[in-house]
């Protein structure tokens, strides 16, 4: 399979049109925990299926009946509202008889276990989505094969959906004012989501920025993408020779892939290998204090992305694999089912995206 970007990609508005409605009926999202939970312990853990809520009104609604503090109850992540979703919490044990008379239209407790311990932010391996889209001719449906195998071959970006936007998409745009000083918030949660949406849009600009430099070197070399992109002689120096359609570049910080410890690409060839392998990938920059920072030719492109901000930075990945794709054609009904394993932390809306078209953000 060619690593080069399927032309159906290219435009700048989407051609595959088909209907896709976040909703219980069209799209569900599954939890995969980090570990096999112990069946001892002082904590009961729950599999919860939920829909049209977010994970803070579920715990909400648990925490009213349970007569406990929302705090009280671990979970690993948020889960989309607009999707039938199953996700895992814990709490005391000694909760448990109250549960006997739990119900809600919107909840069901599937099952429970014992465990050692409560359940963390980011205790989760990923997630794994079940979508159906509707209106699916036979030329479009071969386009969606078409490009699920280039995904499949290649991957695809790791953009932040646009549900960290707001539903207007502008959340960033008043933590921007945040970190500049031009305005102040005293609800602590509130500036670090806001701010986060801040961080999450240079994030996703950079990686636009990276993504055009890899379409450039598809048509032009390196010294004539160079000029056009306004970069210093040498700065795409052996991103030509790269196989995989997102080029690496020298002092890229790349972490083994899906989790693992981060280093520099100094040998680019031979890290674009080891990349095209999928045994690593690069990752971009989180603004922040803390991040560790790209160095070289990486760093030139970074820095046009990278804003003093008073919060914690990190790194993420830019490029993620995702696995398990299957889909499946009803034809009579016009509908094309699709399911895929992303890691924690990845959007649905990426791949949903890629198959309708879209250029970029």
């Amino acid at each position: 399979m060619s690593s080069k970007l399927p032309q159906w990609l290219m435009p700048l508005s989407h051609k595959n049109e088909f209907i896709f409605n976040a909703s219980p009926r069209d799209f569900t999202v599954e939890e995969i925990p980090l570990y096999e939970f112990s069946g001892e312990g002082e904590h009961l853990i729950l599999k919860i299926r939920k829909k049209e809520l977010t994970t803070w009104e579920m715990l909400d609604i648990l925490s009213s009946h349970l007569g406990i503090k929302r705090r009280d109850i671990g979970y690993a992540g948020l889960k989309d509202k607009h999707a039938m979703t199953i996700q895992y919490v814990s709490l005391l044990a000694i909760h448990a008889p109250k549960l006997e008379a739990f119900e809600h239209t919107q909840i069901k407790i599937l099952s429970s276990m014992r465990h050692s311990n409560k359940i963390r932010i980011g205790h989760l391996k990923g997630n794994r989505f079940h979508l159906r889209f509707k209106k699916v001719l036979g030329i479009q449906k071969d386009m969606l094969d078409s490009v699920l195998k280039w995904i499949e071959s290649n991957g695809a970006p790791n953009y932040f959906g646009h549900q960290r936007f707001g539903n207007y998409g502008d959340n960033w745009e008043e933590g921007k004012k945040i970190v500049s000083g031009e305005k102040k918030m005293r609800d602590r949660k509130k500036r670090e989501f806001l701010i986060s949406a801040y961080q999450s849009y240079l994030f996703n600009n950079w990686l636009s920025k990276r993504i055009e430099i890899s379409r450039l070197l598809e048509d032009f070399s390196e010294t004539e993408s160079e000029k056009v992109l306004e970069l210093s002689s040498g700065t795409l120096m052996n991103t030509k020779k790269q196989t995989k359609f997102f080029k690496l570049l020298e002092g890229d910080v790349m972490m083994h892939y899906p989790y693992g410890r981060v280093f520099y690409a100094d040998e680019v060839l031979s890290e674009a290998k080891r990349f095209d392998e999928k045994d690593i990938s690069p990752t971009g920059l989180i603004s922040g204090k803390k991040a560790k920072l790209a160095q070289g030719a990486a760093r030139v492109v970074e820095a046009i992305f990278d804003e003093p901000i008073n919060e914690d930075g990190s790194r993420r990945y830019a490029w993620i694999f995702p696995k398990e794709i299957k889909s499946k054609y009803i034809p009579e009904r016009a509908h094309f089912e699709l399911g895929f394993f992303l890691p924690k932390g990845c959007y649905a809306t990426n791949i949903v995206d890629m198959l309708r078209g879209y250029r970029e953000r």
